[in-house]
């Protein structure tokens, strides 16, 4: 009976002695089309004096770069450009990137053309600010950068406790020269299943999950985060974060967790988390059916927290709707301005939810008014023509005349100016 070996199972014979060389050869060919490449410049404007060797705004994010471990390898005029066109991390100088040599803008011409194409940024110190790490056969490894990169038995380890590690992280191009390392940017600590996108300094996008540390048999970490105290491992949560709080330690290698009430901007969308939000104003005393604060809410919500928030709709409406209550709350000013402010509610209270004082209604109260003070101006037009009998003649009634003549007088403006108490703007039924 005859046997076959496959490629995994066959171990001796000519066959597989061509096959391993076959392997071989494809692993070194592809080994020349991968390198690992230190970035040396990058190209981010007009204004970078190779602009136009680039292919002026097709080749903004192009970078010119150095062979990692190799001498003389430096790339000008040769450059790469970035792998992805949609997803972009532009690397910062010093930091290394893979590239993959691949077909190039003349394929249509000539078919084995080939350019390198850089991914994004190695995570050599798996830290969001910035990865970089020098050339230190350029003289950049002095004595206070030595302290900043420590040994450890994986390595060396990036713990920057002064102003900075005084690498050069900015191109060649003065209008380029807006990135500023940061001692206290922090990672963000992860949960088990967290998906994490992080920017370099301090923004983050979180798809997590709850992740309850009292399930942990073992002494849990002293890290934890604020929105697991409720609902099941797994319930999912997405956080979005702009910048971290701005008292942080300057311990920027030790990772944090989110925090709405201490980050600068943040978004959260949950699902059955207590958020320890707390509010600007929580005062619900005064209300019918008080709603639960965010911090007792355990079903799906969405939280904002930022300085100031503004919400604006440039062509359509705005609305605002929900199924119990809608809350407007601060400690200082509430403005509603329109051309016109509507109020559909089957009852309205002004000052308390226990009003009980009924609002009067203009025309109606103003008609009345009109019809007493008629009443009146008839009734003091009679008393000033009341006369009284001392000694069985008739005489002027003096004192009542005169009173009646001030009163007809008072009512008399008083009935001019009585349209004046009707508001123009606020209407009610």
């Amino acid at each position: 009976m005859g046997m076959k070996f496959g490629l995994v199972g066959s171990t001796s014979g000519a066959g597989s002695s061509r096959q391993n060389n076959n392997l071989e050869n494809k692993i070194s060919n592809a080994q020349g089309k991968v390198v690992a490449a230190r970035v040396i410049d990058i190209v981010l404007n007009e204004k970078h004096q190779y602009y136009n060797l680039v292919g002026e705004w097709n080749g903004i994010g192009a970078i010119f770069y150095e062979i990692v471990n190799k001498s003389g390898t430096k790339s000008y005029p040769n450059f790469a450009l970035p792998y992805d066109a949609q997803l972009k991390t532009y690397p910062l100088i010093n930091e290394i990137v893979l590239l993959i040599s691949l077909p190039n803008q003349s394929m249509g011409f000539v078919s084995s053309n080939e350019s390198y194409f850089y991914m994004s940024p190695l995570g050599i110190w798996n830290h969001p600010h910035h990865n970089a790490y020098p050339n230190l056969l350029d003289g950049l490894n002095d004595e206070e950068q030595t302290r900043d990169y420590p040994s450890s038995t994986s390595g060396s380890v990036r713990r920057v406790e002064d102003s900075g590690t005084d690498i050069k992280l900015n191109g060649s191009n003065p209008t380029s020269y807006t990135f500023r390392e940061k001692i206290n940017i922090h990672p963000l600590l992860p949960f088990m299943g967290d998906s994490l996108l992080e920017g370099r300094y301090g923004q983050s996008l979180r798809f997590g999950s709850t992740a309850r540390s009292d399930f942990n048999i073992f002494s849990p970490s002293k890290i934890q985060n604020n929105w697991s105290n409720s609902g099941e491992n797994g319930d999912p949560i997405t956080i979005l974060r702009n910048g971290q709080p701005s008292k942080v330690s300057n311990e920027g290698w030790v990772p944090i967790t989110e925090d709405i009430n201490k980050d600068l901007s943040s978004i959260y969308l949950t699902s059955t988390q207590k958020i320890p939000f707390q509010l600007a104003r929580e005062e619900t005393k005064k209300w019918i059916n008080p709603p639960k604060f965010p911090s007792q809410y355990s079903t799906p919500q969405i939280l904002l927290n930022s300085g100031q928030i503004t919400i604006n709709s440039s062509e359509g409406s705005l609305l605002l709707s929900a199924k119990k209550s809608i809350g407007l709350s601060c400690y200082n000013e509430i403005n509603l301005m329109g051309a016109d402010i509507v109020l559909d509610t089957s009852h309205l209270y002004l000052g308390s939810q226990s009003a009980s004082e009924p609002v009067l209604l203009g025309n109606k109260t103003v008609n009345t008014l009109k019809q007493l003070t008629s009443l009146l101006k008839q009734i003091c037009k009679i008393l000033q023509l009341d006369q009284i009998y001392p000694a069985g003649l008739p005489a002027p009634n003096g004192p009542l005349n005169a009173v009646s003549l001030t009163i007809a007088d008072i009512l008399s403006n008083i009935e001019v100016n009585l349209d004046d108490l009707k508001s123009t703007n606020v209407k009610t039924i």
